[in-house]
């Protein structure tokens, strides 16, 4: 296949500027960019298939530019309902620094920041050089503009538009930039560039968007919608990225393997029919899993991160450290420990069982395990000197429930 096979077949493409752009890809080597603003010190994974496609487009020659809005982090990009909350400059310049060593650590490619340039113009030449090229009514027409228009939206969002066009103005000029690439919301911005180029310099920039990656929700990944996997560790540990992915929906998952990883057609159509005739082997969510966390953080990344999950299912959680488990049971119930108690009160002092009946019952069955294992006497002391890295008393009940004590 060519790139813009490829690209369509993995349901990369939404919007093209123009006809053109698929032969350019495929015969040319263009420079291009793609941005981000800095309103958050890390990337999540609804920016990864669209900075993935940097690295993609890369192995066929293509120049990537990756830009950080450290000036239209400062404005906001207008939402659909209601003016974002504005950033100090503090946090843009932490959120900046964050986001540029992301950046180059993960894909490697330049970065470059538009508050260097956009910072340098005063306001009367930005009318001037700038605004006089766009029409109001041709801004109007933007869909995210147009669906503000009722509720209200401020000159500061308005323009917002024309400073990502100026942007791609910019570096056209200073960089040879002749495509810019984004997720499909910001298809109105990419066109404010292509105009204001035309008009301006009488040249033809191209735009290409991609849809954006949805959960199996239909919602769309993002620090707004409180669904976000950030693609720093210390964020989101590999093992809770492992968690997410390897429970993906069967409905989604061999869309994510299109546009989240490099396996090839053939990979991902095999992969496809023998999971469709065994999905409860999870084949394809096992295979997303690894060539995500891979990319992002290493097969050494994966590898424990597997390894927590296995051992969390089977329960033998003796075999992993303090930290590990940390990771492993971050958000179940906690209590404290601190003096030395029989069992049966624990379970029933801490909420993990009812009634001393019910405790019993639980223990009779082998369904009470502490640090990985199973426990029938009830009047089994735990103390701190049976704490895992003298930290952590790990209580588990039935397969699936944790509970963790910490030591005092």
């Amino acid at each position: 296949m060519t790139l813009f096979e490829d690209l369509k077949w993995r349901g990369l493409i939404k919007d093209i500027s123009s006809p053109e752009l698929e032969k350019k890809l495929n015969d040319e080597k263009l420079t291009f960019y793609i941005g981000t603003d800095p309103t958050a010190n890390s990337m999540h994974i609804g920016h990864f298939s669209s900075f993935l496609i940097a690295t993609r487009l890369a192995k066929y020659g293509h120049k990537p530019i990756l830009l950080i809005g450290g000036a239209t982090g400062l404005i906001g990009d207008p939402k659909p309902t209601s003016e974002r909350k504005m950033i100090t400059k503090d946090e843009v310049l932490k959120n900046v620094e964050g986001l540029t060593r992301q950046a180059k650590d993960i894909f490697g490619f330049e970065v470059v920041n538009n508050y260097d340039w956009i910072s340098n113009i005063n306001i009367i030449d930005f009318l001037r050089d700038y605004g006089k090229y766009i029409n109001v009514n041709y801004m109007l027409d933007k869909d995210i503009i147009n669906r503000r228009l009722d509720s209200g939206i401020t000159f500061c969002e308005f323009a917002y538009t024309l400073l990502q066009g100026l942007d791609f103005v910019h570096l056209n000029k200073t960089k040879g930039v002749t495509l810019q690439v984004a997720g499909s919301d910001q298809w109105g911005n990419i066109t404010t560039g292509i105009e204001l180029a035309r008009k301006k310099d009488n040249i033809e920039l191209y735009g290409m968007t991609m849809p954006l990656v949805l959960d199996s929700n239909g919602v769309k990944f993002g620090k707004t919608e409180g669904n976000a996997l950030w693609l720093d560790k210390e964020k989101t540990s590999s093992y809770e990225l492992y968690q997410y992915l390897i429970n993906t929906d069967d409905s989604v998952v061999i869309d994510y393997l299109k546009k989240l990883t490099f396996l090839t057609r053939e990979e991902i159509e095999d992969i496809e029919c023998k999971h469709n005739m065994k999905p409860e082997e999870r084949l394809a969510q096992k295979n997303l899993a690894r060539e995500v966390i891979t990319f992002l953080h290493g097969e050494t990344e994966f590898e424990k991160a597997q390894k927590m999950s296995e051992v969390l299912f089977s329960g033998n959680v003796d075999s992993l450290n303090a930290s590990e488990i940390e990771i492993c049971l971050k958000g179940v119930p906690t209590f404290d420990i601190s003096d030395d108690i029989s069992l049966i009160d624990l379970l029933i002092n801490n909420n993990i069982l009812s009634s001393r009946r019910e405790a019993r019952e639980f223990l009779n069955s082998n369904a009470i395990s502490i640090n990985g294992k199973v426990v029938n006497d009830e009047n089994m002391i735990i103390s701190k000197t049976i704490a895992i890295d003298n930290k952590f008393i790990v209580v588990r009940r039935g397969k699936k429930k944790y509970y963790l004590g910490i030591t005092k």
